[in-house]
């Protein structure tokens, strides 16, 4: 029975593979695959943060995208369920060979989660039409299975619901102890 459902796997997540088909399909795929980097939020929350834009969300993304980066290779590691063979995503590749659960869409569906908390309205619904799409691409450009992304957004969101309760008094506690305020 559990190899029927990886062979469903398997056959939808080639069936919506646009890595090898030039176009603008692929280039949407591309773009979105990659707005989903830890390198790209990284950089980009660290930014904001120095301007002072949104700071307290600058602040919380960036700690638990970093505490789930370690969950998500942590369950890569133990699980080792080999990416599926392709050649766009070589970087991918070489770092990080495992696929299941996928980094970028539990990280979009963690920053959609905790971004509901904090930002407009109009960004909010911007974000969860966003995760998806980073989740879709992946497997579209062929480094994750359907079921990796399924179970990465799964994660990112229940990472998030489970740490907003206890963030606001955790990061009290870090900027106590540091002696610089967050935000």
């Amino acid at each position: 029975m559990f190899r029927k459902i990886l062979e469903i796997d398997r056959d939808g997540s080639y069936t919506l593979r646009v890595a090898e088909k030039p176009g603008t399909l692929r280039s949407l795929a591309m773009i979105f695959a990659h707005s989903g980097d830890s390198w790209f939020w990284g950089a980009g929350l660290v930014v904001l943060w120095l301007f002072g834009v949104a700071k307290q969300w600058d602040v919380y993304e960036l700690f638990w995208i970093s505490a789930l980066a370690a969950l998500v290779m942590s369950l890569k590691f133990i699980i080792r369920r080999r990416r599926p063979e392709g050649e766009w995503g070589a970087i991918y590749r070489n770092t990080d060979p495992h696929s299941f659960p996928s980094g970028h869409a539990a990280r979009a569906f963690l920053i959609a989660v905790i971004a509901s908390y904090f930002l407009p309205a109009w960004l909010v619904i911007l974000l969860w039409f966003w995760a998806p799409l980073v989740s879709l691409a992946r497997v579209a450009m062929g480094v994750h299975y359907i079921s990796d992304v399924l179970a990465g957004a799964v994660v990112g969101v229940v990472v998030a619901l489970l740490v907003m309760p206890f963030s606001l008094a955790l990061f009290a506690l870090i900027s106590a102890w540091i002696r610089i305020p967050l935000w």
